[in-house]
């Protein structure tokens, strides 16, 4: 048994787990789990670098995952950062902000590597479940980027395409800093048209068309991270966000394209009266609806599987 943290840094969120893990029989047993909005990737895609104070958002969440991590005496340690810190010019700054705090680097990892901790954490506990068995398909949604991952035991193929909620919504609904109000048309269909073209990129390496209708052969689509366990919070009704009924839970298509189309046609008073949102996700959840609806519809998926267990996870076993 071994005590390992695993530290994921995200284009909108930073997060952390600490646990226990057990190569031998395959158990994670979890003690901390818990995630800040930072907002880390803010105007990456439009000026390249690491806002200041995004930068200093994301090292006081370092800071508070530091004194956890030494509570708990987790024995090893590794913190890996995604999309945001990929794309900046300055991300020295940010890797050195990390190991003062940490004392660790962080990984900039490939988005073909962020692909194969999503799809390892996602799926080592499906195959044990009845109806939920491979081959998956399993769609990371993140704040920059999504990963798209296909295997069953092992990867067959991975993808990382620069379509996630933070980067849409910057790209399409922002007017001079103003965050459209509910989207126009023209923006929907402007993100539309860019998540269109993301997924015919990310298809020259992972099938995606119709690889999910039902039938022999047809994927498991498992969704993760925020976007999609927000839209399922919001499918099951839930009075608060509730991480225990999220898991596993499978959210029919229909109800993703209503509830997408709710999202973009409200207010951000409206969106952020929705019980189960977290205020950093207010801004974005519309966008990042609209990519799971997206994906659903090219794969032919009639639901989708939520997983409250992602790279994080996957990040923890890599280092067990």
């Amino acid at each position: 048994m071994t005590r390992v943290a695993a530290v994921d840094c995200g284009t909108n969120s930073i997060r952390l787990l600490v646990a226990d893990a057990d190569p031998a029989t395959g158990e994670l047993t979890e003690l901390d789990r818990r995630m800040t909005i930072v907002r880390l990737g803010q105007g990456v895609d439009r000026t390249g670098r690491l806002a200041p104070e995004a930068l200093e958002r994301t090292f006081a969440a370092c800071r508070e995952y530091a004194a956890v991590i030494r509570e708990l005496g987790a024995e090893r340690v590794r913190f890996v950062a995604t999309s945001a810190s990929r794309d900046a010019e300055n991300r020295q700054e940010f890797v050195d902000g990390v190991v003062a705090i940490l004392g660790v680097g962080p990984e900039v990892i490939t988005g073909d590597q962020e692909a194969e901790f999503s799809f390892t954490g996602a799926t080592k506990e499906l195959s044990g479940h009845e109806h939920l068995s491979g081959p998956y398909l399993v769609v990371d949604i993140g704040g920059g980027s999504t990963e798209f991952v296909a295997g069953d035991t092992a990867v067959r193929a991975a993808r990382s395409v620069d379509i996630g909620c933070v980067r849409m919504t910057e790209r399409h609904l922002v007017t001079d800093g103003t965050i459209s109000d509910p989207p126009t048309p023209d923006q929907i269909s402007a993100i539309r048209a860019d998540i269109d073209r993301a997924l015919d990129l990310a298809e020259e390496t992972v099938p995606l068309t119709g690889v999910c209708r039902p039938g022999a052969g047809g994927h498991t689509l498992t969704g993760l991270a925020g976007s999609v366990t927000t839209v399922a919070g919001i499918a099951l009704d839930l009075p608060e966000y509730d991480s225990t009924a999220i898991h596993h839970a499978r959210i029919p298509a229909d109800r993703v394209r209503e509830i997408t189309t709710k999202l973009l046609t409200s207010t951000h008073a409206e969106r952020a009266a929705i019980p189960v949102m977290h205020p950093g996700r207010v801004d974005v959840i519309a966008a990042g609806a609209l990519v799971l609806l997206s994906i659903m519809e090219r794969t032919g998926a009639q639901e989708v599987v939520v997983s409250e267990h992602d790279i994080l996870d996957g990040i923890a076993w890599s280092i067990a």
